[in-house]
């Protein structure tokens, strides 16, 4: 029997549990696993309790600390064929409230994600995109959920692609299977570990775990009940290519990156006020008016590397990373950056070095080797990734239907900042699954909820000359040691209280409260909140009142 809603908020906060049936010992958890699954270690961490992650888990080294009471598991899946066998991890928490939460992974990453397990922290403003230094505080097994994930076959950094050479075997682990068959084994687990099915199934991540996030709505429709998926990856055999070629193109006349934010704040200065209010935030990027030519160093400038300006060579430049890559035959490959993306640049471009992404991704997944150099970059490197498609990762069958007759939620979320993942590829992933499911007559709205978040760059962060008001707890945005929005725990503000409330009340989050903190790392004094609204409305200040107060906001159509 399913929990009602009513029920929600009192087993997430712990007042309504499920116990284990079961000891959190070897012989107790190994006697309930398929034959095909080797136990790799049973630990039972108490009440603020740290977990050490295993030495061999180089993608997510991190060891989660204040932990509630619960019982942590690693597995491992042995394949028929080699290069077949994944690993996963589980946390199953004392006090459990019949629910389960599968996380994503991030880049190019392998070995389980303990530390998104219990919702990692914020990484900080200055770190590079996919790296590995993650604050040690976790918070999502909090929630009550049973939390799993997946190391994806194999350990690696976020940034390394070697383990992919020539073992397309791997790859079908990373790019769909090890997840898939991660959330079937948790399950039986989790059921026999509490006696008990789960209630309801959920899914989280970003980047590579949103795009993993759509991959099990189109291809395991039955997995989840409710997905979320922020800034996905979903585009990936193109996507891994585009970072590679930003890259390429910015060295034919570099730009260097302490000019990003000379950039970015002329988009801002020009833009701000276009949305209707001056408040530091661009809410409208795709309507904005932009000159670029205010950029240009003007004469009497002798000493352009330092000068807040841009040669005629760097405007060239920019121009063209921030316009749409099309083929020859005007067939867009991949979107450019919205403007106020600038900020994030870094996690792309970083002055003159090769994109370690996408050299990697070029040189293992689309099996050219280690010997390839990014010179010898190529738009022909386009088709080719195309047709190999690694891993069939990509989710672009667009077609959502049988995840929407099963009742199932999806809430995708996209910075409008992100300097990662172009966010006008979730642009063009929502218009796509509207134009295949409207023409059978399915409303995408019915079950499907896409925000764009202003000013937040890719899964996390704010420039701090913008400290928009994005976080609604999503994966990768909570900090010491907290869970859910610090003083609002509820569905108007937490995304995961919202896809909870649309799957198991039915009630579709037509906005989510976004909240700015001035300090991020303490979450103490709020500065900002507001409506972030499912497109393709926008939220829109109502013309009085405080406009850092969510009620002197509505969201609206602005065409």
């Amino acid at each position: 029997m399913r929990l009602s809603i009513r029920a929600l908020f009192p087993l997430i906060m712990g007042s309504r549990t499920v116990h284990a049936v079961l000891d959190c010992d070897w012989v107790a958890v190994n006697a309930i696993l398929p034959q095909n699954v080797s136990l790799s270690f049973v630990t039972a961490i108490p009440e603020n309790g740290t977990f050490t992650v295993p030495r061999e888990d180089t993608g997510w080294p991190t060891d989660p600390i204040n932990l509630p009471s619960l019982c942590a598991i690693g597995a491992m899946v042995l394949g028929e064929t080699a290069n077949s066998s994944f690993g996963f991890g589980l946390f199953l928490p004392t006090k459990w409230n019949g629910r389960t939460l599968t996380v994503g992974n991030g880049g190019l990453a392998g070995g389980v994600n303990w530390v998104d397990m219990v919702r990692h922290g914020r990484p900080a403003q200055s770190s590079r995109i996919l790296t590995n230094n993650l604050p040690k505080q976790g918070t999502g097994v909090k929630y009550g959920h049973a939390v799993f994930s997946t190391d994806t076959g194999h350990n690696s950094t976020a940034t390394d692609a070697s383990w992919s050479y020539q073992t397309i075997e791997s790859q079908v682990n990373w790019g769909w299977r090890a997840l898939h068959e991660t959330v079937i084994y948790s399950k039986l687990i989790t059921e026999a570990f509490y006696g008990i099915k789960p209630s309801f199934n959920y899914y989280q991540g970003c980047s590579t775990g949103g795009r993993q996030g759509f991959k099990e709505a189109e291809a395991f429709p039955s997995d989840f009940d409710g997905i979320i998926a922020g800034a996905p990856a979903w585009w990936t055999q193109i996507w891994q290519f585009w970072v590679g070629y930003v890259n390429y193109i910015s060295n034919l006349t570099m730009i260097p990156t302490s000019k990003f934010d000379v950039i970015g704040k002329e988009v801002l200065r020009q833009c701000d006020g276009q949305d209707g209010l001056v408040d530091t935030i661009i809410s409208d990027p795709l309507g904005c008016n932009f000159n670029p030519e205010m950029l240009l160093c003007s004469s009497d400038v002798t000493d352009t590397t330092n000068a807040e300006c841009l040669t005629a060579e760097q405007l060239q430049t920019f121009d063209i990373l921030t316009r749409d890559f099309l083929e020859t035959n005007s067939t867009l490959v991949f979107p450019a950056w919205l403007r106020g993306s600038e900020h994030f640049w870094n996690l792309n471009i970083d002055g003159g070095a090769p994109n370690i992404i996408g050299l990697g991704y070029i040189q293992y997944m689309l099996g050219l080797g280690p010997d390839w150099k990014w010179e010898s970059f190529d738009a022909d490197i386009v088709q080719l990734s195309e047709r190999l498609n690694p891993g069939q990762a990509d989710a672009s069958y667009y077609d959502l239907r049988e995840f929407y007759e099963g009742g199932r939620k999806l809430i995708h979320y996209h910075g409008l900042s992100d300097g990662g993942i172009a966010t006008g590829a979730s642009y063009y992933l929502y218009d796509q699954i509207d134009r295949a499911l409207t023409p059978q007559g399915i409303d995408v709205n019915d079950f499907y909820r896409f925000f764009p978040i202003p000013g937040m760059g890719h899964c996390v962060d704010t420039a701090n000359y913008v400290n928009a008001p994005y976080y609604i707890a999503g994966i990768s945005m909570t900090n010491n040691g907290q869970h859910s929005v610090p003083h609002y725990q509820d569905a108007k503000h937490d995304v995961l209280f919202a896809l909870m409330d649309w799957v198991e009340n039915g009630t579709a989050p037509d906005a989510i409260i976004g909240t700015a903190y001035a300090n991020f790392s303490t979450m103490d004094a709020i500065t900002r909140q507001r409506p972030i609204c499912a497109y393709p409305k926008q939220a829109k200040y109502r013309g009085k009142g405080d406009p850092n107060l969510p009620e002197n906001w509505r969201c609206q159509l602005l065409y």
